[in-house]
């Protein structure tokens, strides 16, 4: 029986952040269940980099359907968690659902996958302390409000804890997010 990975997200996550490690990591023989607010189709956006832009710019995504609401879930049952980013991460931080999941993922020192806004949700359960972590590069001070070593680079190992700045990084992420899941799950 294949061990089961934890996805959490909602609306407005990056869609290549989320059906990236979804089919990578299926691909490899992992169950992945996608876990959100509630159960329903959930609609992603896609970052891009545009020139003459500051910043990233956002259009409509795909959609895929949540699997499980964040009450349903029993972190018992999963061996590692991925926190995809986009914009979701900036409201699941509010949902005390997902924060007890990411707590018991925390306090078990299971694996968890991070990626460009998703530290968001790990700097909200006091997750980052001490830790050395990347992210969305915008979000540094974040990151070192919660107490992190930030670090700009493509993937960050700390452990347990895998993290990448964004979709251009994926192949080091889920390369380095893959060595610690063979190793502890």
């Amino acid at each position: 029986m294949p061990a089961k990975i934890l996805l959490v997200t909602g609306d407005a996550a990056e869609s290549l952040e989320v059906l990236y490690p979804l089919q990578r990591l299926r691909e490899e023989g992992y169950e992945v269940h996608v876990a959100a607010p509630t159960r329903k189709t959930l609609r992603f956006v896609v970052h891009d980099f545009e020139e003459g832009f500051d910043t990233y710019t956002e259009k409509p995504g795909y959609t895929w359907p949540a699997d499980l609401a964040f009450s349903e879930v029993d972190p018992g049952q999963y061996a590692a968690l991925v926190i995809p980013g986009g914009r979701a991460p900036e409201y699941l931080r509010n949902d005390p659902e997902l924060r007890k999941i990411l707590k018991a993922f925390f306090d078990a020192d299971k694996p968890v996958a991070q990626i460009c806004h998703g530290p968001l949700l790990t700097a909200a359960i006091g997750g980052l302390g001490g830790r050395r972590v990347t992210a969305y590069p915008a979000l540094e001070p974040d990151m070192q409000s919660a107490g992190a070593d930030f670090q700009d680079a493509e993937v960050v190992v700390d452990g347990t804890l895998v993290s990448s700045r964004a979709w251009p990084d994926h192949p080091a992420w889920m390369r380095e997010f893959l060595a610690v899941l063979r190793a502890k799950a």
